[in-house]
């Protein structure tokens, strides 16, 4: 057979509010891969249990995430957007995965060490188990790109293992059954059944820091609400936070070397640089020498300016859940039809009767 057709995918998941760095290091790059690629964007709820097992409002927090899919310019018609836990082959190829994976592998997951903590004992399985769990959303698919931050960097590399090592395990079934795809492996070609993904992590801003901590990642569970800007806060609380980011005393530099050690101004010239669409040094070069209380109302103007359109939508859409319902009803049954023929085939490569 030929190499696989290109696809994207990926997924948020549907905890907390979420924020400018959500938006800039993933959601935009969503909306601009749809005018390129055929795309499924996943609210992956099943993983939000994993460290949680009881949501408040766990239907209201995938409608938020899917309502902020929407609102930032993804077309539910053109591609595919629905949650998880509609399509029952995720789990289903999770677990055959769990047996292809090495505990070893799970080991050495840092997200794991660092989610779980001291008391290891007392995690979950399934946060151990979450990168199966994602190796099984992606290959489900056959999805041969994923737009990931570093910080799901070594997931993906997981997912690539697992991928690999199905193959070569049922290389010979996959040969019988016709169902081989010619992967590209270094200097040589071989045949397999699921791609070996890539990730997409180019791009600025993939890491936008707090703007209370600048060497912290912006996070929708950091407690202090100062510390993000959520894509659902209105004009005066974006600029109220951008007022209250912490920064240091001194100006900005005129070249992007004088932002060495310090990562609150970083933070912010990045930020303005990826709302810009620009470069950090061509804001240094409007801004360099100036202090902050010129340069953080101008980076308010342009967060409301960006940010305004996609918040108004969202609180639209919000409103109306029967919508967003439709929405996720219908990507979550186009998502099963490619899910169904992705099991038949895995169940017949492995020897399960059907």
């Amino acid at each position: 057979m030929s190499a696989f057709a290109p696809r994207v995918f990926s997924g948020v998941q549907p905890t907390g509010n979420l924020h400018l760095g959500n938006y800039l290091g993933a959601i935009r790059k969503f909306v601009a891969l749809q005018e390129s690629q055929d795309c499924i964007y996943c609210v992956v709820d099943l993983h939000s249990i994993t460290a949680q097992l009881v949501h408040e409002d766990l239907k209201g927090q995938i409608r938020s995430i899917t309502a902020a899919f929407l609102a930032a310019g993804i077309d539910p018609k053109r591609h595919i957007v629905f949650n998880q836990s509609r399509v029952s082959g995720h789990a289903e190829l999770a677990w055959i995965f769990n047996c292809v994976a090495r505990i070893g592998w799970m080991n050495r997951m840092t997200q794991f060490k660092e989610k779980a903590g001291k008391d290891r004992e007392n995690a979950s399985l399934g946060l151990l188990a979450y990168p199966s769990l994602m190796a099984a959303d992606i290959l489900l698919y056959r999805a041969t790109h994923v737009p990931v931050g570093d910080d799901q960097k070594q997931h993906l590399e997981l997912t690539r293992d697992i991928a690999i090592k199905f193959n070569n395990d049922f290389s010979g079934r996959i040969a019988a059954a016709g169902l081989g795809t010619e992967i590209a492996m270094g200097d040589e070609t071989v045949n397999g059944y699921f791609p070996i993904t890539e990730p997409m992590i180019e791009g600025p801003a993939t890491r936008v820091m707090s703007l209370k901590d600048g060497s912290k990642k912006m996070s929708k569970s950091d407690p202090s609400d100062l510390s993000r800007i959520n894509l659902t806060d209105d004009a005066d609380q974006i600029a109220r936070k951008i007022r209250k980011a912490k920064t240091d005393p001194d100006a900005l530099p005129s070249e992007t070397a004088g932002l060495a050690g310090r990562a609150e101004a970083d933070n912010l010239v990045g930020i303005y640089a990826a709302l810009a669409e620009t470069r950090k040094a061509d804001v240094l070069t409007e801004f360099g020498g100036r202090q902050f209380s010129e340069f953080k109302p101008a980076l308010a103007e342009l967060a409301v300016e960006k940010l305004a359109p996609i918040n108004a939508e969202m609180r639209r859409l919000i409103d109306d859940p029967g919508h967003i319902d439709a929405v996720l009803k219908d990507g979550g049954e186009r998502a099963g039809a490619i899910a169904e023929r992705t099991m038949r085939d895995v169940k017949e490569i492995v020897g399960f009767l059907q």
